[in-house]
């Protein structure tokens, strides 16, 4: 049987002062995901990103989870296609399509998050956490390996050490242990994650937006290169925002002494 399409209210998308916000609404199964939603969620996040009036995505859930993982009844959970020959086309899992945005992602971590809630969210740029959630790594407690990123970020996130006896043991973190080790860029109270994530996109997006989306780019190809063939790299996505109309309004900005206005130009 054909799987049905994600309801509209299963993946909200709104967009207002620069941002866009991607919730997760399936508060009656803790947020978990099923294969459709996998589909709309990539959709949101490229949707976003093509926006040029969209400088920062924030990704939250509604209710008392984050994001409990994958729906597990719905038959297809890697959100990936199969060829003909069973090879696995991951190009548009989100994961994927979340790893190769330029367009900053905040993780607004509203509540407790495991399996591939835990992979969604470090998958993110910036990871805001309510003071009563938790990380649950709890992939090799269900006969699994973290299959949407964690095996890639969490030894760059925490060391090989600390991300090998995260992962062998299926640990559950509490919010302060998170910050601890780095996972999470704050703690806040569980009333104010949307909002303090909201102030940071904010905050972002006050910025120019073509530096900003190339600062990222560089961070991300710097992870596999090596220092002198990254600052070649850079050099080369320097010069043409030489030539944009935010690198003059920045300079002229700086001297006049006031706030820049940008306009991704």
């Amino acid at each position: 049987m054909a799987e049905q399409p994600a309801s509209n209210d299963d993946v909200l998308y709104t967009v207002a002062n620069q941002i866009a916000t991607i919730t997760i609404n399936r508060e009656q199964d803790r947020n978990t995901i099923s294969g459709p939603m996998l589909d709309a969620l990539a959709e949101r996040l490229l949707e976003a990103d093509r926006d040029a009036d969209v400088r920062a995505i924030v990704i939250t859930g509604t209710g008392r989870f984050f994001c409990a993982g994958l729906d597990m009844r719905s038959g297809r959970v890697s959100g990936s296609s199969a060829t003909a020959k069973g090879n696995l086309d991951l190009r548009s899992a989100p994961p994927t399509v979340l790893h190769n945005l330029d367009t900053p992602t905040i993780c607004a971590l509203n509540g407790s998050a495991a399996g591939y809630g835990m992979d969604l969210a470090l998958g993110c740029d910036i990871r805001i956490m309510a003071d009563n959630a938790k990380l649950a790594a709890a992939f090799t407690a269900r006969g699994v390996v973290p299959e949407s990123g964690g095996t890639w970020l969490l030894p760059r996130l925490l060391g090989w050490s600390k991300a090998a006896e995260l992962i062998f043991t299926g640990r559950t973190l509490t919010a302060d242990e998170c910050l601890e080790l780095g996972l999470v860029s704050h703690v806040v109270p569980q009333g104010d994650v949307m909002a303090y994530a909201e102030s940071l996109g904010q905050e972002i997006a006050a910025n120019a937006p073509l530096a900003v989306q190339a600062s990222k780019r560089m961070m991300r190809m710097g992870m596999n290169e090596t220092f002198n063939d990254h600052v070649h790299h850079v050099f080369l996505q320097l010069l043409p925002l030489f030539q944009t109309e935010d690198f003059k309004e920045g300079m002229a900005s700086f001297l006049e002494k006031r706030k820049p206005e940008f306009k991704g130009q």
